[in-house]
C-alpha cells in the first residue's frame, strides 16, 4: 500500500455541489474513527472519457484517482440513481481505476457502496449496478450499505442527516467498512 493520509477514501458519484450524496459521504467521513482517517476524493469532473489507448500512459488526473485508491486501505463510495443505474461520470472514473487489466487498483480493495436518491427506493439500483461493477473489477465488495430514500428530506440545512436511524445504520455500515478493512489489511499506515 502507498503512503497515504487517509485509511479510507470517499468516492461521491455526484458532480452537484449541493449534492445529497456528497452529504451522505461527509456524514459517513465524520464517523470514520480518526484512528484511520478519513479522506473525500473531489476531483470527479476531472476524469477524461476512457480512452484505451490512453492506459498505459494515462491523462493526470486519472492517475491521481489510482494513486488515492492504491493509498487507501478501503473505498466508500456514495452514489445517486440516474436512470435506474449509476451516474456515467462515475462509471467512467471505474473504467479507469479498473486498468490495466491484471493490475487494478481496484483488485482486491474492501468496499463499501450507499447511497442516496430523491425517491422512495434510496438508489437502490444504482447501488446495485455500482455493486457489480467493483465486483467485476475485482473489488472486494461488502454487502453492508445504506439507502437514503426522499434525500430532498434527509439533511438538514447544515447538510446533517435529519433522521436518527438512518444516521445509526450509515455507522453501522462504516463499522463494517473499517473492521473488514482492519481484518484483511491490517492497521493501515496513516501519515
Amino acid at each position: 500500500m502507498g503512503t497515504t493520509t487517509a485509511c479510507v477514501l470517499g468516492i461521491s458519484g455526484s458532480l452537484r455541489s449541493g449534492s445529497t450524496n456528497t452529504a451522505l459521504l461527509r456524514a459517513a467521513g465524520e464517523l470514520v474513527d480518526p484512528a484511520f482517517g478519513f479522506r473525500q476524493w473531489d476531483e470527479l469532473a476531472t476524469i477524461p472519457p476512457f480512452n484505451e489507448d490512453h492506459e498505459a500512459e494515462p491523462p493526470g488526473p486519472v492517475r491521481r484517482l489510482r494513486e488515492a485508491i492504491d493509498g487507501a486501505a478501503a473505498l466508500l463510495i456514495a452514489t445517486p440513481e440516474y436512470n435506474g443505474s449509476i451516474p456515467g461520470q462515475l462509471k467512467n472514473a471505474l473504467d479507469w481505476a479498473s486498468r490495466p487489466d491484471g493490475e487494478s487498483v481496484l483488485t482486491g480493495k474492501t468496499t463499501a457502496v450507499i447511497g442516496a436518491s430523491p425517491s422512495d427506493y434510496g438508489a437502490t439500483w444504482a447501488q446495485d449496478a455500482l455493486r457489480r461493477s467493483l465486483e467485476a473489477a475485482g473489488a472486494h465488495v461488502l454487502d453492508t450499505g445504506v439507502a437514503v430514500p426522499r434525500s430532498d428530506e434527509a439533511f438538514d440545512a447544515d447538510g446533517r442527516m435529519a433522521d436518527a436511524a438512518l444516521h445509526m445504520e450509515l455507522g453501522e455500515a462504516v463499522w463494517t467498512l473499517t473492521t473488514a478493512m482492519t481484518e484483511k489489511e491490517g492497521l493501515c499506515d496513516v501519515r
